[in-house]
Parts: C-alpha cells; sequence; structure tokens
C-alpha cells in the first residue's frame, strides 16, 4: 500500500523540521541557508535556491496549483519564491531570487499559505504573524498563548479566521478583522498540541498532540465550536489489532500527531457520494487511517511492515494533494539524515472501505419450503350439536299469502329524491374545518423542537413510548405496572391497563392498530384489544426462564416476536373480538408456539428489532457478550455476528422503519442504531455489517436511554442524562439541537409516523411533545 518514489540524503538531520512537498516539486534544506528542490516526476532535474544567510527552519508550498508558490523561513528572513520562474531562469543560467516578506521573527517553526496565497502565517515564539506574500509587510501579530506556537492554519471556508495550537496545550481561534481571539479552547491534553487541519467538506477543525490525541471538532458559522469525537491512537491501534487478531508490539511507541491530511475514497464526481470523513494521521512509527464519522481505526501502515522502505521512524511529515487516485507525503528519517518520498494508494483504501458483503431487509427469494415462516396457526373446529326436532322436509316458501309481484300496477315514474335541506352534524362539520393529519410526511421540514405540550403522569420512569402506525395514538409504558394510552394530542384522560407486577418495559403496535402488546420483568407478556380492560391473552411465568427483554408483532401481523434470555421466540397468536358478556371470562384467544431460536455465542439478548410493515426476513438481536446476531428467519439460523461493537452491551437497537406518510430510498431501510452506556449512539449499515457514523454529543453513563429515527430518515433523536433531549442530523456525528432541559434524565424517545412531532419521557414521569416552528400540528380530534 506504500511505495517509496526516492530516496535523498541530507548534509544534515532535518528531523524536527517542517519539510514542504506538493505534487510536482519536492523542497530539501541545505546546509549554509540554500534550498534544493526536486522534480517528483523525475528526480533527475533538480535546481538550487540560495538566498538566506542563517540555517532555515520551516518551508511550505502555496494552497493554488498555478503560480506554484515556495516559502522559506531562518532566523534572518522570510522569503518567498515563485518555483516555476526560478527553474525557468537556473535552466537559462540566470540568477534566481524571491521576494522577502519578512525579517528577524525569531526561530520561525511552522509557515502556511491562506486558500488565495495572498498571506503566510509565521509561527515564532508565541506569536503567530501574518504576512503578505507579495511584499515585505506585517498584517497583524497574535499574541495570547502562554506557549510557544506549533502549528496555524487558515480557515477555508471563512478567510478572516486563523487557528493557533501552542504548547500550552490549547487552540485559539483568531478573528483576523479586529486581531482578536474570540473562542480559547479549555485544556486539552496534558502534552502540547503539535498540528490542527481544516475539513472542509463536514466544517471540522481537527488537532493532534505529541501523545496520540485527537480531538475533532464541528466549526459552525456562528463562530461556535463543538467537540464532535476525541480519538486516542494507543488505544484505537490495541482494539484493531484485537479485531485482526495480530500481536501487539512489546513496547508501546510514542505516536505524537505530527501532520493530518483528509482522503476522499471515491472517484465519482459528484460530491455527494464522496466519502470525506477518512483522516490520514502521520506519526513517528507510521500511517494511521481514521474514520471520523465512526471514530475507528481503519488500518495502520506500520514502516517496519515494508523493509524495503528507507524510513524507520519519522520525524516529520508533509502531504502533497490528491492526483490519479494517490496521495504523496514526504517523510523525514527521525535518526538519519536522510528523507523519503511514500505514494500511498486510495485504491487499497476502497477495498478496506468495501468491506464483506452484507444483507438486506427486502427479501430477494420467496420463503422455502421448510421456513418458518410458512408456519400456519391450528385452529380448534368447534363442535357443533345436532338440535333434536325442528321444522323437516317444507316447502321452500311456505307462506300463506304471497305478496304480488308489482306487473299490474302502473311504473313509477320518479325513482328517488335526494334531502337538499339536511345539514351536517356538528362533528362532521368541525372535522372538516380543522382537518386530520396530514397526508404525506413533509420530507423537507425542520426537526422538531418547539415544546408545546408538558404532562406530569406518573412518579416513575417512563421506560418505553410508541405510537400507533397512524400517528393518532401513544402508548406508554411505565415504571409503576401499568400502560397508558393517550391521544397524541396529549389531551383528555387515558386508558389506564393494568395487571403487570413489575415495570413495563416494552410495547407494541399492531399494523392494525387493533391490539398491542406489553412485556415486563415480571416475566409476562400481554395482549390487549381496544376497549376491553381485561387483555385477550396472558403469557405467564411458566412459559419462559428470564424476563422478557422485547416483544413486537413480526412478519405483517402474523408472528408475535420476542426475546427471553438467549432466545427468540416465535409464536403465531388467535386474537376473538367478539363481544360476549356471559363469556367473557372464557379464553377465547391463543397462542402457540412456532419456532425458537438461540444465539450463536449462548449470551442473553439485550434488544431486538425487526421490521414488521412489510415482508422481511431480517431480525437484529443485541447480546450481553456486545455483539449483534442477525438472524433470517427464512432460515432460521444466525447468518452474521458482529462481535464487540461497543465498549459495552448494547441496550437500545433501532431500525430505520419510516412510515405509512413518507417514502424513503430503499436503501436507507437498511440503516440502523445501537446505543450503550458509556459509548454514545452508532449508525451501521446491514449491507457492509460496518458502523458508518457515530454520535456521541448527548450524556449516556448509567441509564438505558434510547434513540429513534424520524420518519424521513434525516434526523435522529437521542435521551441524554442531562435532562436534555439531543437532535442530530443523521450526515452529521455534531447535534443540531440541544432541546430544552428536563427534570430528569430522559430515557425514550419516539417520532410521530404521521406529522413532524417527538415525544420525550423521564426518568421522573414526564411526558413532552415537541413540533416545528412552522406550526403543523396533529388535529386535536384523535
Amino acid at each position: 500500500m506504500i511505495v517509496e518514489k526516492f530516496k535523498l540524503t541530507c548534509d544534515r538531520l532535518v528531523s524536527y523540521q517542517q519539510l514542504a512537498c506538493s505534487y510536482n516539486y519536492t523542497a530539501i534544506p541545505l546546509r549554509g541557508g540554500d534550498i534544493l528542490i526536486y522534480c517528483n516526476l523525475d528526480v533527475e532535474k533538480t535546481f538550487r535556491l540560495s538566498g538566506h544567510y542563517g540555517e532555515i527552519t520551516a518551508m511550505t508550498f502555496g494552497k493554488r496549483k498555478s503560480p506554484v508558490l515556495l516559502c522559506s523561513a531562518s532566523a534572518d528572513y522570510i522569503i518567498v519564491w515563485n518555483v516555476e520562474v526560478c527553474q525557468s531562469r537556473v535552466t537559462q543560467g540566470s540568477f534566481a531570487s524571491g521576494t522577502v516578506i519578512g525579517s528577524s521573527l525569531g526561530e520561525v517553526v511552522h509557515l502556511s499559505f491562506c486558500f488565495s496565497d495572498e498571506r503566510v502565517v509565521a509561527c515564532s515564539g508565541a506569536a503567530a504573524y501574518i504576512l503578505s506574500s507579495q511584499k515585505q509587510e506585517t498584517i497583524a501579530a497574535l499574541t495570547g498563548h502562554l506557549g510557544p506556537v506549533t502549528s496555524a492554519e487558515f480557515c477555508p471556508w471563512h478567510k478572516h479566521i486563523l487557528v493557533t495550537t501552542s504548547e500550552d496545550r490549547t487552540f485559539k481561534l483568531w478573528d483576523l478583522h479586529t486581531e482578536t481571539a474570540f473562542y480559547q479552547s479549555f485544556v486539552l491534553s496534558a502534552s502540547p498540541l503539535l498540528s490542527v487541519f481544516f475539513m472542509m467538506k463536514n466544517n471540522y477543525m481537527i488537532t493532534g498532540s505529541t501523545d496520540g490525541q485527537v480531538w475533532c471538532f464541528s466549526f459552525s458559522n456562528q463562530f461556535s465550536c463543538q467537540l464532535v469525537t476525541k480519538i486516542d491512537l494507543h488505544k484505537s491501534e490495541r482494539r484493531h489489532q484485537a479485531g485482526v487478531a495480530e500481536k501487539s508490539s512489546e513496547v508501546d511507541i510514542s505516536k505524537p500527531v505530527l501532520t493530518m491530511a483528509s482522503v476522499s475514497t471515491s472517484n465519482d464526481t459528484n460530491a455527494e457520494k464522496r466519502d470525506e470523513s477518512w483522516l490520514c494521521v502521520g506519526s513517528t512509527d507510521g500511517l494511521y487511517l481514521v474514520n471520523l464519522a465512526t471514530s475507528e481505526l481503519l488500518t495502520v501502515l506500520h514502516f517496519t511492515d515494508y523493509p524495503n522502505l528507507s524510513i524507520a521512524m519519522a520525524g516529520s511529515w508533509v502531504f502533497s494533494d490528491k492526483c490519479n487516485n494517490s496521495i504523496l507525503f514526504l517523510v523525514s528519517s527521525l535518526f538519519t539524515p536522510c528523507v523519503s518520498l511514500l505514494e500511498f494508494c486510495l485504491g487499497e483504501a476502497e477495498r478496506i472501505q468495501a468491506g464483506s458483503q452484507g444483507f438486506s431487509v427486502f427479501p430477494s427469494s420467496p420463503p422455502l419450503l421448510e421456513s418458518p415462516l410458512i408456519a400456519e396457526l391450528k385452529k380448534k373446529e368447534p363442535n357443533h350439536l345436532k338440535k333434536k326436532g325442528g321444522t323437516k322436509e317444507q316447502p321452500l316458501v311456505f307462506h300463506s299469502k304471497v305478496k304480488s309481484s308489482g306487473y299490474t300496477s302502473s311504473p313509477r315514474m320518479l325513482l328517488f329524491s335526494p334531502k337538499t335541506t339536511a345539514q351536517k352534524s356538528k362533528s362532521s362539520m368541525k372535522t372538516n374545518k380543522k382537518g386530520l393529519l396530514l397526508k404525506d410526511y413533509p420530507e423537507d421540514t425542520a426537526a422538531p423542537t418547539v415544546l408545546r405540550v408538558q404532562l406530569s403522569i406518573t412518579n416513575k420512569p417512563i421506560f418505553c413510548l410508541q405510537y400507533s402506525g397512524d400517528g393518532k395514538q401513544i402508548l406508554c409504558g411505565l415504571g409503576d405496572n401499568s400502560v397508558l394510552l393517550y391521544k397524541s394530542s396529549l389531551t383528555g384522560n387515558p386508558a389506564v391497563y393494568t395487571g403487570h407486577d413489575k415495570p413495563v418495559t416494552s410495547v407494541s403496535w399492531s399494523l392494525s392498530r387493533q391490539c398491542w402488546l406489553s412485556a415486563s420483568h415480571d416475566q409476562t407478556l400481554r395482549l390487549w384489544t381496544h376497549d376491553i380492560p381485561e387483555p385477550a391473552v396472558i403469557m405467564g411465568k411458566n412459559m419462559f426462564a428470564k424476563h422478557i427483554k422485547a416483544a413486537q408483532f413480526y412478519y405483517l401481523d402474523k408472528f408475535l416476536l420476542l426475546a427471553s434470555g438467549d432466545s427468540l421466540h416465535l409464536y403465531l397468536y388467535h386474537v376473538d373480538v367478539t363481544h360476549d358478556d356471559i363469556k367473557r371470562y372464557q379464553q377465547r384467544s391463543f397462542v402457540q408456539l412456532s419456532s425458537c431460536f438461540a444465539t450463536s455465542s449462548g449470551a442473553d439478548i439485550t434488544d431486538l428489532s425487526a421490521i414488521s410493515d412489510f415482508f422481511s426476513y431480517i431480525v437484529l438481536a443485541c447480546a450481553s457478550d456486545r455483539s449483534i446476531q442477525v438472524f433470517d428467519m427464512n432460515k432460521g439460523e444466525v447468518v452474521a455476528e458482529l462481535p464487540d461493537v461497543h465498549s459495552r452491551a448494547v441496550h437500545c437497537i433501532t431500525q430505520n422503519k419510516g412510515s405509512m406518510f413518507s417514502t424513503q430510498a430503499p436503501e436507507s431501510y437498511n440503516l440502523f442504531l445501537t446505543s450503550a452506556v458509556t459509548d454514545g449512539v452508532k449508525m451501521w449499515d446491514l449491507r457492509t455489517l460496518r458502523c458508518v457514523r457515530r454520535y456521541e454529543n448527548h450524556l449516556n453513563r448509567c441509564h438505558s436511554c434510547s434513540s429513534a429515527i424520524s420518519p424521513c430518515g434525516r434526523f435522529i433523536a437521542c435521551g441524554s442524562e442531562d435532562k436534555c433531549v439531543y437532535v442530530y442530523d443523521i450526515r452529521s456525528s455534531s447535534y443540531l439541537h440541544k432541546l430544552q432541559r428536563d427534570s430528569e434524565t430522559v430515557l425514550s424517545v419516539a417520532f410521530n409516523p404521521a406529522t413532524p412531532q417527538l415525544l420525550t419521557g423521564t426518568l421522573d414521569g414526564k411526558i413532552s411533545l415537541f413540533d416545528t416552528r412552522s406550526g403543523h400540528r396533529l388535529s386535536r380530534i384523535t
């Protein structure tokens, strides 16, 4: 994956100096203040630049492709060179000179051009100097750090903003208009910060330290920084080596973040299809490829794994721009006076990204002949007793008089006369005036962030919430062993369903919305029907060895799917909805066990998820051994297992199920979320069985806070222990909104499938309803 283009021997050690490399040229400092320029395509073509009297301490190429500018700094001068003009003059035998833009600034350790190449920032001591690249002019001198400034970069999307890092372990954001710092970070690490990098597509600012820590901040248009993720290269490498079953090194080597660059892993010209969240981190022992979306280390390319390389330990790195699906980087040796130009092929990175072949929630073939899904319920036929006596062998018509057929009377001329004076009922007038639910879920609406209703319904936790498929009703599973059935507007008194002996941890609506499930820690499951206070079916304690973790309807309501212990249970059921006051205590509804499936590892299931809105063979189950088990119910077996998906066992798994009111791309239904204590929320793609993004701005340290995906597939809501609700854009790891603080931890969240509304439940029994600022709300008539 790494190929050495050429090796250059220097006349002095250049381990800790900033070198310069572009895709066409490489600049090496020489003893005495001269610069040797190499052409990357032809190493034999070299030329020398002279102009400094002191030793060169830093160099950098400009950001633009034409003209190619080079800035070099020593204790006496800072000079900008036009490389192509200098090369032409040297070829003609004349003297090549540059433009002096600064003098006597001290020892410059870092140089950087702005993206228009009009300005240069030079880091010297505890100050950063903004210089003009065309003449000797100091535009600004930025001071304020308590230690030496180690790096500085111009913001690519705000040309008047500069970021600086320092040995005081902080970074500052500067407004070049006012020459003041408008943001200063907290102390990030015990070690100095070495490098900083801007990722333009995601508006990320990334900084790294000498102890291998990488911090990624989102930098918004309001000039505010939010921490998106933090990565420890030491810990990430250990997890990566454990995952690929490699032996870790016996001696821990320091992994300073010397430099960083972004990598685009797609050649597609469509920018939306590119994945630019990959980060290349250059350290002393090799190249680290990190996926910022998931905060995971994808691969490590150690120098020692490539015996043909001349570099064993790196002292400094510099990356060039991507070209021809590869990226060049110049590396100086830590202990020997030499540098190497290395090439990294991005095709290998794309191969890593492809991963293994996964699955899809949509079936690609009909059910097998031996599939558990083709099972049918065997109903008991009632024994009809023959009645004794009765009328026998009577004629079809045995009336004494037969009504006339009407042929003898004159024909009727007026067949129908409608009533045009009838008035509509008040209820129908009111319904037409206010309207019912929105017919289509608005795809371009904002996230629901405005608090409309807040109720205190109990003093116990609200463990689960679920809307009915039409968005008109809400089920609330409470810690006081009851279930409340509310209208979606949260008006009026709810219907109360009792019978469980312990807290209700799972509720589920059927597609027909005529019945629903409730599961509890008392090891029972109850099947309820509308307007009947007693459950139609009670699945008792003697049926399960452990309490039911999750239960739902499955396969277009054909089955009841539930998890208990290490097994998935698939039940056929029959619900008798007939009303008979005399025989109402007689059990007429029943269930029948169809199949039972165990996890491959034998670990207990902590949560499950399956799609019931359409035929799907896939059932996802999380286990206590921190794995995800993918069940193919058509085959009746575990077809894939993802080990160590979180640092703790997953307590919540949520699929992108959409709703009957919205339409998403078919690929979106293969996304699902997992939540774990202390490890945030991860989004996975079933097609590749890989984590594609991570969300960890919310706080979740001890409680089982749930997460939900909006029906439009654009937003993710997460409960949090800081008494807030976090709403994320599904495409970004930083949160969009932090909703109003509640009185306690937010445990459960649910989106309305019919209209942009968000429902939340807290640890102290309060329920809150949020909607959008546009005012689209559910009708009060539900």
